[in-house]
């Protein structure tokens, strides 16, 4: 399991987040100010604001860490703990399926933000999408102890959470090449996507 967890860092968190990244910044609009739910130790965020230096981000995560790269605060994993309307924009990464009711956060976020909710998070669609997300999650989480409910949707049902909350999708792709060949030919597929969610 060593093995494969410094091949994870080496070969592809490095590149995901580089890549993840790129096309997050290119999503959020001009001079936004971002809340970052679930942001880790607030890599992402920072290479955001290293090409879009317009944008301010602030992180938000149920685990302190010693060192982060971003200012961020401790929060119960539910509760988004700022006033209505406090950010421009609330963003997710890989956050979502790792709760019990994502609906709950994605509530908070359209409650919190503006004008904007990004998310980056898994499509349950495909031959096999399934056991190949589980086994993704597992490498690149268990290490760290982040929760593994394997919540995964589909996009119909994602679509429908977005109407639920009653938000426009202003952006959406698949094509995010966040591995390198030939893991892409397995991890890349469909099974990812960012989105960019207005409000009308």
């Amino acid at each position: 399991m060593k093995f494969i967890d410094r091949m994870h860092g080496d070969y592809v968190a490095n590149r995901r987040a580089r890549v993840l990244s790129s096309h997050l910044a290119n999503i959020i609009p001009d001079g936004f100010q971002v809340l970052d739910v679930g942001c880790g130790d607030g890599l992402i965020a920072r290479l955001i604001t290293e090409t879009r230096p317009d944008i301010k981000l602030r992180g938000l995560d149920v685990r302190a860490r010693d060192q982060t790269y971003i200012p961020i605060e401790h929060f119960n994993g539910e509760i988004i703990p700022y006033d209505d309307a406090s950010f421009d924009g609330v963003m997710f990464v890989d956050v979502l399926h790792h709760t019990k009711d994502p609906m709950i956060l994605l509530r908070e976020a359209a409650r919190v933000a503006r004008k904007t909710v990004v998310i980056k998070d898994h499509i349950l669609d495909g031959f096999f999408a399934g056991p190949t997300l589980r086994v993704m999650d597992r490498v690149g989480n268990a290490r760290y102890g982040v929760s593994l409910p394997y919540n995964y949707w589909s996009k119909a049902k994602w679509l429908q959470a977005f109407d639920a909350l009653r938000m426009e999708v202003g952006s959406w792709t698949t094509q995010l090449k966040l591995y390198p060949w030939p893991a892409s030919w397995l991890l890349d597929r469909s099974l990812h996507f960012v989105a960019r969610l207005d409000a009308p």
